[in-house]
C-alpha cells in the first residue's frame, strides 16, 4: 500500500514539531556594574553579551548615561546590529508611601519610563512595589530578610491599596504604549508571595504581568519560585560567583529550570550576576550555568 507524500511530510515533521524550543538569556546590564560610583557603559555590555553568546539584553534604566533620544536610539541601533532583542527595561518607584504628592510623582516617573522603553523598542518595564522605609538602610533590610515593620499608623492594607490605585493609574498610559508592566517580587511589601500576587490578582489587567527573581525571597527559595511560575512573564536568574555583593545563595537551576518547565514557562530568561566576581569572567560562567539547566 502506497504512502501519501503528505502522510511522509506530516511524519518527518512531528519530532520537530515536539521538540522544546531553546530558553532564550539575556544580560542585565546591572550584572556589570553593580551601582558602583562610576557606571559600566551599556554599550559595552550590548558587546559583551554578543561576544559571550547571549539571547538578549535587559537594560537598567539607573545605568543609562543619557534620556536623550540620540542615546536611546544609538544603543537601540547597537543591539540590533549585533542580532540582540532587549526584552526588558528595568526601572525603580515606590508606591509604598501615604502622602498622595508622592506617589503621584512615583505614577509619573513610571510614565515617562514606559515612553523611555517605547522609544527602545522594549516591550516589557520592570514594576516594583516599593517599601515601608522603615529600616534606612539597604543592608540592614537585607539582615531582616526584607521583612520591616509599616509606619506608625498604618498596615499593610494600606499599602496594598496604595499599590493598587498607583498601577491601575499607569496602566492605561503602558497599554497605549504597548509596555506591559512586569511586578517583581522585589524586596520590600512584595518580598512576601501573596502580598504580590494579591496586588497582582486585584489590579486584573493583561498589562500588568510578573518578574519572576529567583534570589529575592527570605528563605524557601524552590517553594516560591513554584508559586510564581505560573504567572510569570520573564524571570530574572541571579548567580553569585565570588560570593555575593549582599548575600550568596546556592540555587540549583536544574530544579529551578524543571520547576518553570512544569508550569509552561515560555518567557524569557534574565541573568542578574551579583557576585564579586569579575563580570568579564563571572558572566560567561552564569551563561553556560544556564545553558545546561535550560537545555
Amino acid at each position: 500500500m502506497s504512502i501519501s507524500r503528505r502522510t511522509v511530510i506530516a511524519t518527518s515533521i512531528a519530532p520537530l514539531l515536539m521538540a522544546q524550543p531553546r530558553q532564550r538569556i539575556a544580560v542585565s546590564t546591572y550584572s556589570f556594574w553593580h551601582f558602583q560610583p562610576v557606571k559600566f557603559p551599556i554599550e559595552t555590555v550590548i558587546d559583551q553579551a554578543y561576544l559571550m553568546g547571549f539571547d538578549g539584553v535587559e537594560l537598567l534604566h539607573r545605568q543609562f548615561a543619557s534620556e536623550e533620544k540620540s542615546y536611546l536610539n544609538a544603543l537601540k541601533q547597537r543591539a540590533w546590529d549585533k542580532g540582540l532583542d532587549m526584552p526588558m527595561l528595568s526601572i525603580h518607584q515606590d508606591f509604598v508611601s501615604p502622602d498622595a504628592a508622592e506617589r503621584k510623582q512615583q505614577v509619573d516617573h513610571t510614565k515617562h519610563c514606559i515612553d523611555l522603553a517605547s522609544q527602545l523598542g522594549i516591550p516589557c518595564v520592570r514594576l516594583n512595589s516599593g517599601r515601608w522605609k522603615t529600616i534606612k538602610s539597604f543592608d540592614d533590610l537585607m539582615k531582616a530578610k526584607g521583612d520591616e515593620p509599616p509606619i506608625a499608623g498604618y498596615k499593610e492594607a494600606d499599602a496594598i491599596g496604595w499599590c493598587v490605585d498607583s498601577i491601575r493609574e499607569i496602566l492605561p498610559h503602558a497599554e497605549a504604549a504597548g509596555v506591559k508592566l512586569a511586578l517583581e517580587n522585589h524586596w520590600g511589601l512584595t518580598t512576601k508571595i501573596p502580598t504580590l500576587l494579591q496586588i497582582w490578582k486585584t489590579v486584573n489587567s493583561p498589562w500588568l504581568g510578573i518578574n519572576l527573581d529567583t534570589g529575592n525571597y527570605p528563605d524557601h527559595y524552590y517553594e516560591g519560585i513554584a508559586q510564581l511560575a505560573p504567572h510569570a512573564n520573564i524571570v530574572q536568574a541571579k548567580t553569585y560567583h565570588g560570593g555575593g555583593v549582599w548575600y550568596t545563595l546556592d540555587l540549583d537551576y536544574k530544579r529551578i529550570a524543571g520547576i518553570l518547565r512544569a508550569a509552561k514557562f515560555s518567557g524569557w530568561v534574565s541573568l542578574e550576576m551579583e557576585g564579586k566576581e569579575d563580570a568579564m569572567t563571572a558572566v560567561p560562567k552564569s551563561l553556560k550555568l544556564l545553558r545546561q539547566a535550560f537545555a
